[in-house]
């Protein structure tokens, strides 16, 4: 059994065979958060990962079947790492999964410089600068713009808590695409792969997939596109893998 709150409800993980508690007034993970998950690098049998801004703790739980090694989810919103800590014992993942409350950007002081194998991140997308309306519901516009952490927080506690050698993976906007790989590169966090992800074949990207290693050396790669939905309006091939574990 597991406790519901408010109006929160107990969905699945298809692909991944879990649950995750989710609410439409405070949190439910979007198609990035899966992307990432997807995307990104991780250790299988040895080593230590960190996701941060984890929400209600979709990341880890997805990571979790990739892998045996710890996984720690970072968020700063009560509720939300409340709902996290719920998934994970339902799941029965308490062994492999923790997490913390507490600001990212604290991190380093709390682990030490150097620690991980891997990081994941998707961050805020709007900055203070953009002309965007803020939600009115507090635990969206916190997850959505840089209200309490910048694109720059974020990418340098990352580079913080890598090992040297360790991988680093990001989802955002096309729109913030520069930044990002400037400030991963400022932050010794060579970008070493990019994925666009298009929302079909007759649309502009809508998000960007990049993954870097601490110190590594110069030496990018655009890798091929990646289309959400097919000509019919449904998932494609491989979102739809993603999702529910198969074709």
């Amino acid at each position: 059994m597991v406790e519901l709150k408010e109006d929160e409800r107990l969905d699945y993980l298809l692909a991944e065979n879990l649950r995750i508690i989710q609410s439409p007034s405070v949190f439910s993970f979007s198609l990035d958060a899966v992307l990432l998950a997807n995307f990104a690098g991780i250790p299988k049998r040895k080593g230590k990962i960190i996701d941060l801004c984890s929400g209600n703790g979709v990341i880890p739980l997805m990571l979790s079947n990739r892998t045996s090694v710890p996984i720690t989810g970072v968020e700063i919103q009560e509720r939300l790492f409340e709902m996290a800590n719920r998934s994970i014992d339902y799941n029965q993942l308490g062994n492999q999964i923790s997490m913390i409350h507490g600001d990212l950007k604290d991190m380093p002081a709390l682990f030490g410089n150097d620690k991980f194998d891997a990081v994941t991140c998707n961050p805020p997308y709007f900055s203070k600068s953009e002309k965007v309306k803020i939600n009115s519901n507090e635990h969206y516009a916190i997850a959505r713009h840089e209200l309490l952490c910048t694109l720059e927080d974020v990418v340098k506690t990352v580079s913080f808590l890598l090992k040297q050698g360790g991988k680093a993976a990001f989802v955002h906007r096309p729109g913030r695409g520069v930044d990002l790989l400037t400030l991963m590169r400022e932050y010794r966090i060579e970008p070493k792969r990019v994925r666009f992800v298009y929302p079909n074949q007759q649309k502009e990207a809508n998000t960007v997939l990049v993954e870097g290693i601490k110190d590594g050396s110069p030496d990018l790669q655009v890798l091929q596109p990646l289309v959400v939905y097919n000509e019919e309006g449904s998932y494609g091939s491989e979102v739809h893998r993603m999702l529910y574990g198969h074709e």
